[in-house]
């Protein structure tokens, strides 16, 4: 997670009125590692009252309160505005959240950027979104498209921080197991069937080929293949002392 990156995101929350949406999205900037949350106009009794930030209470303590859009952007030179398609005609362009996020991600890395929300019961205002360079919007389906404003802040959030590459890395747990350590598995696997009677190595075809074969399709894990290796050494024991 880039905290420097993530540092340079303003999330800026418009005529905010649910206590719990404030302190919902504020707990999900932290989750996601966004601290820097703007109001704009908010209902104040809602903001003092954000009693749902779990775990972010200094995300809402140190937000910024601004009476307008411009002063809460004011030092950032992209701004994009999260909304639902609606059936208002857009007039700026307008990107699904995968490439929003990753055009945001782009902008980031080098100059403050903010994130746009509108209000719970009429999202952004044609006001507000003539202070957007362009829109991003959540895939929905058409016939719901608008969604909780905290929720809207969650998959944002997380569409930002997501990194597929790392999501195909194994973590450590499930790290291969070293050749050696197979070849040790293997070894013990062929005596316990020998002594077992299960197949005759000295007859058999390509026995012992198979046997390798067949535990290099099982990819053992280098924290399961000493566990293994344990039980077929015990199970090799007490075939061999009854």
């Amino acid at each position: 997670m880039d905290l420097e990156r993530n540092a340079r995101l303003k999330v800026v929350l418009i005529d905010s009125r649910n206590p719990l949406n404030i302190g919902a999205a504020a707990r999900a900037m932290s989750n996601f590692g966004f601290f820097e949350l703007r109001l704009v106009n908010p209902y104040d009794v809602a903001f003092r009252e954000a009693v749902s930030a779990v775990g972010a209470a200094d995300v809402v303590r140190n937000a910024g309160v601004f009476e307008t859009v411009a002063e809460a952007v004011a030092d950032c030179s992209l701004v994009v505005g999260a909304t639902g398609l609606g059936h208002r005609q857009m007039q700026h362009p307008l990107h699904r959240l995968e490439k929003g996020a990753r055009l945001l991600r782009r902008h980031l890395a080098q100059a403050n950027a903010a994130l746009l929300f509108g209000s719970e019961k009429f999202g952004l205002s044609n006001g507000d979104v003539s202070h957007c360079h362009w829109l991003a919007h959540i895939p929905t389906r058409p016939e719901h498209d608008s969604m909780n404003l905290a929720q809207a802040v969650a998959v944002c959030l997380y569409e930002l921080i997501r990194q597929p590459a790392a999501a195909r890395r194994l973590p450590e747990a499930a790290e291969a197991a070293g050749a050696e350590e197979v070849e040790r598995f293997t070894t013990l696997l062929e005596e316990m069937l020998q002594e077992s009677g299960y197949t005759d190595y000295t007859r058999a075809k390509n026995g012992a080929d198979k046997t390798h074969r067949l535990v290099r399709r099982l990819a053992l894990r280098a924290k399961d293949a000493p566990v293994w290796t344990g039980m077929l050494r015990q199970v090799l024991w007490k075939l061999r002392n009854p």
